[in-house]
């Protein structure tokens, strides 16, 4: 369940710290792992949602948001276009579960990503529906941001997409 999720998050990344002398290793396992799970998890969400093929790369950003984040975190991030070309997106988090019961990150662990996780996860779907993207967190809170920020730029453009009607 979500609860238990965030709940154990926080031993996790505590874990990896002790592991992990620098921030950047933690990071990347975090990332490893999100990725291991959103592989794995982009079939539950297709099963339990029944959402409809997105056609474009802003209803790809809107299902995340909207559904994904909704469904598995019980929070809405707004979708924001950060390009004229159509292939970068902000989604902005008012509240993040995962930072539920914490307060500050250690100033020893200034460059840590505690929530790199969730990059890690949309990547990892993403990639198993045939969307390669990059993803990484813009702002975050936990640093002193106004709000925790997930920039996720889809790799190809739009044109180079291909299409098959139904």
């Amino acid at each position: 369940s979500r609860e238990l999720f965030v709940l154990t998050y926080g031993a996790l990344v505590a874990q990896l710290c002790k592991e992990y002398e620098k921030d950047e290793d933690v990071n990347a396992c975090l990332d490893r792992m999100g990725y291991s799970i959103g592989i794995r998890l982009i079939d539950d969400f297709l099963a339990r949602s029944a959402v409809k093929k997105c056609r474009s790369y802003s209803e790809t950003a809107d299902m995340i948001a909207q559904v994904a984040f909704k469904m598995y975190l019980g929070v809405t991030p707004s979708v924001s276009c950060n390009s004229v070309t159509g292939n970068e997106f902000s989604l902005i988090l008012d509240k993040n579960p995962l930072v539920d019961f914490v307060e500050e990150l250690p100033a020893e662990r200034a460059s840590l990503c505690y929530c790199n996780l969730l990059c890690g996860v949309i990547r990892g779907a993403l990639e198993m529906v045939h969307l390669a993207a990059e993803v990484s967190f813009l702002q975050d809170r936990l640093k002193g941001d106004a709000v925790t920020e997930i920039g996720i730029t889809f790799l190809r453009k739009p044109e180079d997409r291909r299409h098959r009607r139904n």
